[in-house]
């Protein structure tokens, strides 16, 4: 339960900090009771899945739904299909959404789900399958106004097709609004595809903008090139930044004269691989202790900790994946004036632009891409002026920051609806 105790501490160190802080806000009488409220999900759902395999043998999977919290709005969060995929993880995953949701300040709550799978040995039809009967399992549980999945690991517009299709089948009328992430023919939203990447390029360039760094003297490392990772380079390349390393599970590529990231895409693509493209090659561990202005690790959960951290030589850890620095990590961090700006805000650009696809889908209205960018880059960057004010009003870290202005948020809620 490491991930999710991790969770709970922050909630407690944010009590800690706002209770004994001379600041005045919404959450200066915070008591104990309003907190416990927040350390338990409302709803945690396992479920058989059982799938009809092409040797006709039936094999049944386990799969989870976590519904966090929907004292401001629907659940939401992915789906994802990962061997790895545990209740532990999951559970950690609906609380962060909800976290996410309230520092993005959109109506939603937070959950998660998956099924413990390794989609890699599966065929399409049996994943179809599969995806269809989870659908059948959780029904009753989600739908526009109570819990609304998205694509997540090893999971795509495609599969969430599937799940809407099904659904709707189960109610007996269109429903695109169950899910977002979906293809643009069935009532999926422009932008959504890019829109964790581009939301972390706006949060970057409000960050360097709050500490006048120029633009000119950046130079990036963007450690992950799956959807996120690419889309951060590709955005960030297009605007006249200079990348000098990015990253794939197996190998990373350095030039300190940047990288033509578009050249480095198409390789990408066309190879399945960077090994082989031409630059320097290096490790992912390489990577993250680059002497670079700033460092985005946009894979994998924990990889700066302990161990490494005093190596990180980055001014701005601009955190695109969940969970990448440990807490002890970020302690450190801090300490040596480096900004490590969070995931819940860095990576909502994907929520809110699910959110826009939901109220799109709900008013059956579609809107184009300006319209998205637009809105996108307004919602983030209010979020990032509201986390960056709360952390120097406390004296904390953006982390802290972004986690006092969700509590306030879902605190002030649950004493309006009065629960």
């Amino acid at each position: 339960m490491e991930n999710f105790k991790n969770c709970l501490n922050q909630l407690e160190k944010v009590y800690d900090i706002v209770r004994n802080s001379n600041k005045t806000s919404s959450l200066s009488n915070l008591t104990n009771e309003e907190m416990e409220i927040l350390k338990y999900p409302k709803r945690v759902i396992e479920v058989a899945v059982p799938v009809k395999m092409n040797n006709g043998k039936i094999k049944v999977f386990t799969g989870y739904r976590v519904q966090y919290n929907d004292i401001r709005g629907p659940f939401k969060g992915g789906i994802r299909f990962h061997p790895d995929v545990n209740l532990d993880e999951v559970q950690s995953l609906s609380f962060w959404m909800t976290i996410k949701c309230a520092v993005a300040n959109i109506p939603y709550g937070g959950g998660k789900g998956g099924i413990t799978v390794d989609v890699k040995e599966l065929k399409i039809d049996e994943i179809e399958r599969m995806t269809r009967s989870y659908v059948r399992a959780i029904a009753d549980f989600v739908g526009p106004d109570k819990d609304i999945p998205a694509p997540d690991v090893y999971t795509n517009p495609q599969i969430m097709a599937w799940f809407m299709d099904e659904y709707s089948r189960i109610k007996g009328i269109n429903v695109p609004a169950v899910v977002t992430g979906k293809p643009i023919e069935i009532g999926g939203s422009l932008g959504r595809d890019t829109a964790t990447g581009q939301g972390a390029f706006y949060v970057l360039e409000g960050v360097l903008e709050k500490i006048s760094a120029k633009k000119n003297e950046q130079t990036i490392a963007i450690q992950g090139f799956g959807n996120a990772g690419m889309h951060l380079a590709k955005i960030a390349y297009q605007n006249g930044y200079k990348v000098v390393a990015v990253s794939d599970s197996k190998i990373g590529l350095f030039d300190e004269n940047g990288l033509n990231i578009s050249e480095v895409a198409a390789y990408k693509e066309n190879n399945k691989t960077l090994q082989g493209y031409g630059a320097q090659e290096i490790s992912n561990q390489e990577l993250l202790e680059l002497n670079v202005s700033v460092l985005a690790p946009s894979a994998l959960e924990g990889v700066i900790t302990k161990k490494n951290v005093n190596n990180i030589k980055a001014k701005i850890i601009l955190e695109v994946a969940n969970g990448p620095t440990s807490p002890e990590a970020d302690e450190i961090l801090f300490n040596n004036k480096q900004i490590v700006v969070p995931d819940v805000l860095v990576n909502s650009g994907g929520v809110i632009v699910s959110y826009f696809e939901w109220v799109q889908n709900i008013r059956h209205f579609y809107w184009d891409m300006d319209k998205v960018q637009e809105n996108l880059k307004k919602r983030i960057l209010d979020s990032l002026d509201d986390v960056w004010n709360y952390s120097h009003k406390y004296e904390a870290d953006l982390r802290t920051g972004a986690y006092i202005v969700a509590t306030e948020r879902l605190i002030s809620a649950i004493r309006v609806r009065g629960i």
